[in-house]
């Protein structure tokens, strides 16, 4: 098999979502201090301290090349970009963090041509790692404890076939919306799977799940790795008007989505 021009990139993303993740365990561990920021969200001293190490990391392996991380544009420190640029959340799943759930992750991704090809997903607390290159069109995962170096074989991914008894969804734990539950109505469902921040796609990704719909906000960050990690196992991200949802939009907000392994999921309105 040729090797991807990206995959050394890909490796240099892995260690460095790796090495934050275990900031961001010792953090949990040890207790940290929450804040608000100007739009009222939480934030704590372990996204501050993992996106520093991810900014310095990025900024070593590829120093041409943007990096748009969510803590930094919060202090109005919004960089140009062009045709490539990294989108980094350093912790997503706060309030999960927060409140002492798992399913906080630390996510790297990066866009080209605003598609995201490149993703890393990383859940610390339950040791899991997601990663794909969307335009090699592989994934894999695997498990790293973020108290240890060893790290478990990696196993490729890819989406499954819709279920012939029914799909499973996968929804936000948080942020589920009248729209979301309209849209859902029309499908046969078997089961609903809560979990928070980008693991619902890597739920699709890896053959758990077949559906994410979401119908409220979000930020780019909040969703470029996961995105990609999908599009690697061969699923897809739609926008409104059944069109790919793409990056670098004004202010990196997303508009409304679904994410889908094999299944064609109905459009949402444009």
């Amino acid at each position: 098999m040729r090797r991807s021009p990206d995959a050394a990139l890909l490796e240099a993303m892995i260690e460095t979502a790796l090495e934050a993740g275990r900031v961001v365990h010792e953090i949990y561990g040890a207790g940290f201090r929450v804040e608000r920021k100007a739009d009222r969200t939480p934030v704590t001293t372990a996204d501050h301290a993992a996106e520093a190490l991810i900014l310095q990391q990025l900024q070593a392996v590829a120093p041409h090349v943007p990096i748009v991380a969510e803590e930094e544009v919060a202090a109005g420190r919004v960089p140009e970009v062009g045709h490539e640029f990294f989108l980094v959340d350093p912790l997503d799943g706060t309030r999960e963090f927060i409140e002492r759930r798992g399913d906080f992750t630390v996510n790297i991704a990066l866009v080209r041509e605003a598609e995201p090809v490149l993703g890393v997903v990383y859940a610390p607390a339950t040791a899991r790692l997601f990663a794909g290159d969307a335009r090699a069109r592989s994934a894999f995962r695997s498990e790293h404890d973020p108290r240890s170096d060893a790290a478990l074989e990696r196993e490729p991914m890819h989406v499954r076939p819709v279920p012939a008894k029914g799909l499973t969804v996968v929804s936000s734990r948080s942020h589920s919306t009248p729209e979301t539950e309209q849209y859902l109505a029309s499908y046969s469902i078997v089961e609903r799977v809560s979990v928070g921040s980008s693991l619902k796609f890597c739920l699709v990704a890896s053959a758990q799940a077949d559906l994410y719909p979401r119908l409220g906000p979000t930020m780019e960050w909040d969703t470029a790795a996961g995105h990609a990690v999908l599009v690697a196992a061969g699923g897809a991200v739609w926008a409104p008007g059944g069109v790919p949802l793409r990056y670098g939009k004004p202010g990196f907000r997303n508009t409304f989505f679904v994410a889908s392994g094999t299944l064609t999921p109905r459009q949402l309105a444009a």
